[in-house]
């Protein structure tokens, strides 16, 4: 039986692969013939860590905005008959499988938690992660945005084409990047990061976020902050994990000071283990975490900064 060649949008950091990247590869594997699609002039410097995690052909492509992007990703899809094209649901991720979605008026499916692309079915979280639903997508391509780390990736050497893909492409399309700002929040973009401390209102302050920023230097992982501590100015909108947040997915999540509100928990309930540290040993987040610890933050993190350099 001829398996199908599904489509993994490739995203970059600067000349490195995104490692969130490798989870969807491993997806797309599990459905057919896993086709990388990479936005770089230089396809031997993914080669080797593309082919590692089972992208038998990789296609290279050159744009120099999003609108420009979705079309090549939209004549990639036809010149080589994937049957489905898999991305992170990150906020680029967003943006170019979407714009690819309305030029081929193709299914789209963002924030997936599960795919199966034998029948064309995801899993989303939805009521603040109190239920999954299955959704059936149909059409001649379907395209998914997967929760980053949402799948763990498994090596599966292969040895890969490279590709480099050109279409005709509209150039009067009045998109035209001014400036590119990056957020100050740290070297590890938060949605995708495989560690993270959170910070809840007892934080207190801004200045009392470093000892949570001295712990994830030396995980290494992200800082977050719920939305209490967010509204009350002691950390930016970028940081906040939940409902109105963001949606992570890490290997080890810790709340610091959080009471494991719904909202809160809706936005990180995918993480695979959970700690819990807070004063009140009633607290809701005992009732959510793997892992818990009654005593008081401003004790806790420190001691847990200092195991942790010493281990090192």
């Amino acid at each position: 039986m001829t398996m199908s060649n599904i489509g993994v949008l490739i995203e970059m950091d600067g000349q490195e692969i995104k490692a969130s990247n490798y989870g969807v590869l491993t997806a797309a594997c599990t459905g057919g013939n896993a086709v990388a699609l990479v936005f770089t002039e230089n396809g031997d410097v993914v080669k080797n860590d593309l082919e590692r995690f089972g992208a038998g052909k990789i296609v290279t492509m050159s744009a120099t905005n999003p609108v420009q992007k979705a079309k090549l990703m939209a004549a990639a899809v036809k010149e080589f008959n994937l049957s489905a094209v898999l991305g992170l649901s990150s906020a680029r991720g967003r943006d170019l499988l979407t714009r690819c979605a309305c030029i081929l008026d193709a299914p789209l499916a963002l924030d997936a938690i599960q795919a199966d692309l034998s029948d064309g079915t995801v899993v989303k979280s939805h009521f603040s992660g109190k239920t999954t639903a299955v959704i059936q997508l149909s059409g001649d391509t379907l395209l998914v945005g997967l929760r980053p780390n949402v799948i763990e990736a498994v090596e599966n050497p292969v040895s890969a084409e490279l590709v480099p893909f050109t279409a005709e492409a509209d150039s009067s399309d009045g998109f035209k990047i001014l400036e590119v700002k990056k957020g100050g929040t740290g070297t590890i973009d938060l949605t995708e990061a495989e560690i993270i401390i959170t910070g809840g209102r007892p934080m207190n302050s801004a200045e009392n976020f470093q000892i949570l920023h001295a712990c994830a230097e030396v995980l290494p992982g992200a800082v977050g902050a719920s939305r209490a501590a967010v509204d009350a100015g002691f950390a930016p909108h970028s940081m906040q994990v939940g409902q109105t947040g963001k949606t992570v997915s890490p290997k080890l999540y810790i709340g610091c000071g959080l009471s494991g509100s719904v909202q809160h928990f809706a936005g990180m309930k995918t993480a695979r283990i959970i700690v819990g540290i807070n004063t009140d040993k009633d607290a809701p987040i005992f009732g959510k975490c793997d892992y818990g610890i009654v005593g008081d933050l401003f004790e806790v993190v420190p001691v847990l900064t200092e195991v942790l350099k010493n281990k090192r």
